[in-house]
């Protein structure tokens, strides 16, 4: 895939200097500048809800949300460690507010906990679910469209839930089928 981006990047910059020098650095810039635009405002939007999923943690939210959500993570993802089913409730409520991104340590944890009791099944299934991620309310999305001027940034929403909950569905049921039937 590196190949073929350089490749297309390479060619679609000789083809503008030849036809048209004068647009070439200004829309290398722009291309820059939108670049840095963007890296930062995923980096303020990642930062607050890195903060407010670390308040959860150390107000003993993210615990009680364990505790809400224990009896799903023990069926869903077979499991008995509490720090595990601790890791994946903050993982899965991250994700459905849409910040994918802060749900990623708290995967990585997950993962190593379930790496202690042996359970692939479990590690496997957190993949297909941060692959999907369900979205209630797909931050993320908003807050970029936002930044990008759009005057209805919250209409993805629908589309948003829909969609991730469409594909959420069909990627569980689908792992879980595999699993039983071939032991994937």
């Amino acid at each position: 895939m590196n190949i073929i981006f350089t490749v297309v990047v390479a060619l679609s910059g000789l083809i503008i200097t030849f036809t048209a020098p004068d647009k070439l650095l200004p829309a290398l810039l722009d291309g820059a500048e939108n670049s840095a635009k963007t890296a930062l405002t995923l980096f303020c939007i990642y930062a607050v809800w890195m903060g407010l999923s670390r308040l959860a943690e150390k107000s003993g939210l993210s615990k009680g949300a364990a505790k809400a959500l224990k009896p799903l993570s023990k069926k869903l993802f077979r499991t008995e460690n509490e720090a595990a089913c601790e890791n994946l409730a903050m993982n899965l409520s991250c994700n459905v507010i849409g910040i994918g991104g802060a749900a990623t340590p708290y995967a990585v944890k997950a993962v190593s906990e379930l790496e202690k009791d042996g359970n692939r099944y479990a590690q496997k299934l957190l993949f297909v679910i941060n692959a999907t991620s369900i979205q209630i309310i797909p931050t993320t999305v908003i807050t970029l469209r936002a930044s990008a001027g759009s005057i209805a940034a919250a209409d993805i929403f629908l589309p948003s839930l829909i969609c991730t909950a469409i594909s959420t569905i069909a990627a569980v049921t689908l792992y879980i089928l595999g699993h039983k039937l071939w032991r994937i």
